[in-house]
């Protein structure tokens, strides 16, 4: 990004960070955790935000815990014990929304929208949740749980005297009850919130779903999990973060070329990456050339810092990308993960052992041009040419045996990792296969599967 800042020398560098950032940011959760008091909002929103490594935002958070330009007006109106109007609540969700931890990790809004002005003024603000969960429960449950309710000021972790009590001693000192409605005050502000409820239902109803919160916690849990990990589909056009798998000789760089011919992604080999690293003779080139040179492979850490600045850069950004050669195993594939480049589209390229060899073994490159040919599917032009041919020593029988072998190593975690992905039969014509991978990268996008951090 510091990069792209010097290229572009922008009027507004913050804008354009956002900018920046929001290209790459619609897989991220945008999620609203909404229900009566009492109802365990706040334990579900702490829950998501563990799992999914999102920003968690409520009243609390942005009343005593941001810095934001309307904080301090806004708390002007809750010492008064005054409502604090909608549009300026609205307005320090957008504030906050807009940071740059928001937009790259994704937000859980909790308590948000309260009724249907505050979510008119949220979507004409351009905030628009992707899953809204609305719990539900009886109003005696709710009354009974307001009233054993305690927080521990130091996790925000919700307990209950009856119900979920801790067993260390030192957190049930230190647990306090929490500011809100009295015995009292609960019933007119679950008829406060009965009230407004089918005025928020109309404008979320095709992405809201509702939960019965009485029932065990990881319960729950689990149906609310479940629920933001589907992926409301959508024909609209995306930015293509395709990831190609296969063995040696199965066609992967082709594929990749023709991808990027037709469509204009930026075609990533790793491997390729880390030579042109070298050839840059740079700090970070002489360094990953210390371990090609010594036949050690280079570090993930290294070789992640690399993919992700160039996965990060304007052309990647805007037009996307297709990656082979990397992630080689689950761990490398969780670092990218938790880099925050996740594909939507992930390949798994099949062939036999006997044609990988027989496209292998009979491969030939031109010193002179760097063309390559193959003895059977794309013979030398000329006796000239085909006079300085050349193979290189990988694809000799003794070695591609053991470079299938790498790969099978993995290949079956890193299948059970992505599950959404497509199985190719690269055994065919190199047309049909594209043809296939095609019609795939334009089928709406799968069901998004978040995985367990």
């Amino acid at each position: 990004m510091l990069e792209e800042l010097i290229i572009h020398q922008p009027d507004d560098p913050i804008q354009f960070m956002i900018n920046h950032l929001k290209q790459n940011n619609d897989d991220v959760p945008r999620i609203c955790v909404l229900g009566p008091p009492a109802s365990g909002k706040t334990t579900v929103a702490l829950w998501l935000c563990k799992r999914l490594d999102a920003i968690r935002i409520s009243q609390e958070t942005l009343l005593f815990k941001e810095a934001l330009a309307l904080t301090e007006e806004a708390r002007a109106y809750k010492e008064r014990k005054e409502k604090i109007p909608n549009a300026l609540w609205a307005n320090l969700i957008q504030e906050r929304l807009s940071n740059v931890d928001c937009i790259k990790q994704g937000w859980i809004l909790e308590g948000f929208p309260e009724n249907q002005e505050q979510a008119w003024i949220l979507q004409s603000s351009g905030i628009i949740p992707r899953h809204v969960v609305a719990l539900y429960a009886p109003d005696t449950v709710l009354i009974e749980r307001n009233s054993g309710k305690r927080i521990d000021p130091n996790t925000e972790e919700v307990y209950h005297t009856t119900f979920d009590w801790p067993h260390d001693t030192l957190i049930q000192e230190r647990l306090v009850k929490p500011e809100g409605p009295s015995e009292q005050e609960i019933p007119k502000k679950l008829l406060e919130y009965h009230r407004n409820f089918p005025g928020i239902f109309q404008i979320y109803q095709k992405v809201l779903k509702s939960i019965n919160a009485d029932q065990p916690s990881m319960d729950v849990l689990s149906q609310v999990l479940t629920y933001v990990q589907t992926w409301h589909r959508s024909a609209a056009p995306f930015t293509p973060r395709i990831v190609f798998f296969g063995p040696p000789g199965s066609g992967k760089s082709l594929q990749a070329d023709l991808l990027a011919q037709k469509y204009s992604v930026v075609n990533i080999c790793c491997g390729q990456l880390l030579k042109e690293i070298v050839a840059g003779k740079t700090k970070l080139g002489e360094l990953v050339k210390t371990y090609i040179d010594s036949g050690y492979p280079v570090p993930d850490k290294l070789v992640i810092k690399i993919l992700t600045e160039r996965l990060s850069t304007l052309d990647c950004m805007t037009n996307g990308w297709v990656l082979y050669g990397f992630p080689r195993d689950v761990e490398q594939g969780q670092q990218l993960q938790e880099s925050h480049f996740v594909p939507n589209r992930v390949f798994f390229f099949n062939l036999p052992y006997e044609s990988i060899v027989e496209r292998l073994s009979q491969r030939r490159t031109d010193p002179v041009t760097g063309e390559r040919y193959h003895s059977t599917f794309r013979p030398a032009p000329t006796p000239e040419i085909q006079a300085r041919l050349r193979q290189n020593p990988r694809d000799k029988e003794e070695n591609i045996e053991m470079r299938v072998e790498s790969y099978y190593r993995n290949i079956k975690d890193l299948e059970d990792f992505y599950e959404d992905a497509f199985y190719v039969n690269a055994d065919q014509d190199p047309f049909a296969v594209f043809e296939f991978i095609e019609s795939c990268i334009i089928k709406p996008l799968p069901c998004k599967k978040f995985k367990s951090p």
